[in-house]
């Protein structure tokens, strides 16, 4: 909304009028062209008039997305750009320097946006305008059992949901890249986001913070995100985002929290309980079976099915274990050692 004063005669008024906003999603790619088929194609079905437009960022691909993209030019305004690989961060940023809309709405490959998602994107920011926003995620029935099982410890509360933000009840909320929105203004004087990968986006959150940008939740501007299809490839992405931790923390360590301990604390604990029960001391080893019988028993509510909930135990010591390694390994050489982050951990970061 913006004021418009308007004078007659001997008075002056206040009239509100609403701007609107062009959207640009920006998308990543990296060799992955069938999910970028599947997320075009629910863009095409959305029930609003919003206008937006979709730019498609080749990060290097081998195996290049480019005869999809042009199955959908009839039916959206897309772009494409091919470029060499230099990370999910780089690339967002190479979008959006080359998008066309004041507000941009990033997106990962591997998601499905439901119809009604911009209009409530665009009723949210005209009822409370942030320059960056983020969303949740959900998983839907054609998703695999392993999806759904990862979904489900990814964002329940009785995890890490309630702590990476799958809830209005933090102090300042992180938006997470697969489902976040960024203003053209907060773009420009923040120069988007960082190297690192990843940790890209609660970095730039906390940057934004502190140029006095402010964030926020969107709830009902959810997305179907399909995340990892192996357990490998969940446990190599869970222990990179413990890596990343340490290396956020020490970079601002106003913003560090008892609550990122959690997993690590979770593991030592375990291996702590599992000792004792040598000796003959089985509370503490009871404990941990006891909140393994509350999360088996919430993911066969939610999932209502007996293999996904035995999967979301399994997806959850995979992420504690995964994630509480990396960030002991982290902290030890970022905290204990001083080591330089770039030096200590390359892999987890891309050179632009």
């Amino acid at each position: 909304m913006i004021k418009v004063p308007i004078y007659s005669g001997l008075f002056f008024f206040t009239i509100f009028v609403k701007k609107s906003m062009f959207f640009s999603f920006i998308v990543p790619v990296y060799n992955r062209p069938d999910e970028i088929d599947e997320l075009l194609e629910s863009l095409t079905r959305f029930t609003s008039s919003i206008p937006f437009e979709v730019v498609i960022v080749e990060d290097g691909s081998t195996i290049p997305c480019e005869n999809i993209i042009e199955k959908y030019t009839p039916k959206l305004t897309i772009s494409y750009y091919f470029k060499s690989n230099s990370g999910p961060g780089d690339s967002r940023n190479y979008g959006m320097t080359l998008a066309k809309g004041d507000y941009y709405i990033i997106l990962d490959s591997d998601c499905i946006i439901p119809p009604n998602y911009l209009s409530q994107v665009q009723k949210s920011l005209e009822e409370e305008y942030v320059d960056c926003f983020g969303g949740p995620d959900a998983a839907l029935d054609s998703f695999s059992d392993i999806q759904k099982a990862i979904s489900f410890t990814m964002t329940s509360f009785l995890t890490t949901g309630g702590i990476r933000g799958g809830s209005e009840k933090v102090d300042k909320f992180q938006p997470r890249s697969f489902n976040m929105g960024l203003s053209k203004k907060a773009f420009e004087a923040s120069n988007g986001f960082g190297n690192i990968h990843p940790g890209e986006d609660p970095d730039l959150s906390i940057r934004l913070w502190n140029l006095d940008f402010k964030t926020k939740l969107i709830k009902n501007a959810f997305v179907y995100h399909k995340r990892r299809i192996s357990w490998e490839k969940f446990q190599i992405q869970v222990n990179k985002f413990g890596k990343a931790r340490p290396i956020l923390n020490f970079w601002y360590p106003e913003y560090t929290k008892i609550t990122f301990w959690f997993p690590s604390l979770f593991l030592l604990g375990f291996l702590f309980s599992a000792l004792l029960v040598i000796f003959k001391i089985y509370f503490f080893i009871a404990l941990y079976g006891f909140y393994f019988s509350l999360l088996f028993i919430s993911s066969l509510l939610s999932n209502k099915s007996l293999k996904i909930a035995l999967y979301s135990l399994w997806a959850t010591i995979i992420q504690f274990y995964g994630y509480g390694k990396g960030f002991l390994q982290s902290y030890y050489k970022i905290s204990i050692l001083k080591q330089k982050p770039q030096e200590a951990f390359p892999e987890l970061f891309f050179k632009k």
